[in-house]
């Protein structure tokens, strides 16, 4: 069936301002443009405009959306598995939130005891999870599955008090990050150095066993894998770059 943008603009529940961007841009262009310059989409760009939906959903950019869907390898069927999986897991996600929040207003109304580590277990698992999800493959590979296990155990088994201050440290350490990338402040600086300080303590709050060579591992990863750059480079570019510098020339001397 062929639709004209209005038509697919209500079929579809986007804009048609919207659907032009997509064209604009490349993500999404009409299967042919009328000589009267009114764009028409086939049963191939509504089955596209699908997955670009599905991907805006899980919170991906357009750009890497573009990236993904363009690939010479992308098949549909497993693109939707793979969407399957992870609506699956916001779903567990989301009822382990509603089984907290009922047993923590049953604590609130004297009808149970509840431990300060089960307050918090459900967004450790979260934390735990997105990381698997994310980079658990290469981590594994590179550190094995004892260390990534006893790492996910640290983490699930912190005390509010811990999983606050891991939580805190993140922030000051991207906050920081920013800061200095941005006041153009160089690798071996005091400012530098405070921020290696601060990602040793992070990094030790889940590790195993710290140690310089593993610090310096880590932080080349997150240059030369574009996810972990994106992370620290989401809002100021140069973020990962510094931290991994920075590392090398403080992680031995701290």
């Amino acid at each position: 069936m062929e639709y004209g943008i209005r038509e697919l603009s209500e079929l579809a529940g986007v804009s048609a301002r919207t659907l032009r961007y997509y064209d604009e841009i490349g993500l999404l262009k009409p299967q042919y443009v009328s000589d009267a310059g009114y764009r028409y989409y086939g049963e191939t760009e509504v089955a596209l405009l699908q997955q670009i939906l599905f991907y805006r959903e899980r919170g991906f950019e357009l750009k890497r959306i573009r990236q993904i869907v363009y690939r010479e390898d992308f098949d549909i069927v497993n693109a939707l598995e793979e969407h399957l999986l992870e609506l699956e897991e916001q779903r567990e996600h989301v009822e382990s939130l509603i089984r907290t929040v009922k047993q923590t207003i049953r604590q609130a109304k004297g009808e149970c005891r509840m431990s300060d580590m089960e307050k918090f277990e459900v967004f450790k698992e979260k934390i735990v999870q997105e990381n698997e999800e994310k980079y658990g493959k290469e981590l594994r590979e590179k550190y094995g599955d004892e260390e990534m296990d006893a790492s996910n155990k640290k983490l699930l088994n912190m005390s509010e008090a811990d999983y606050e201050r891991f939580r805190n440290l993140g922030q000051e350490i991207r906050t920081g990050l920013k800061e200095c990338v941005n006041a153009n402040v160089k690798p071996d600086s005091e400012e530098a150095k405070r921020i290696v300080i601060l990602h040793k303590e992070w990094l030790e709050m889940t590790w195993k066993q710290y140690t310089p060579e593993a610090h310096k591992g880590v932080a080349k990863m997150y240059i030369c894998d574009e996810r972990f750059k994106a992370y620290y480079d989401a809002e100021v570019p140069g973020c990962a770059n510094l931290l991994e510098q920075a590392v090398r020339c403080w992680a031995d001397k701290i």
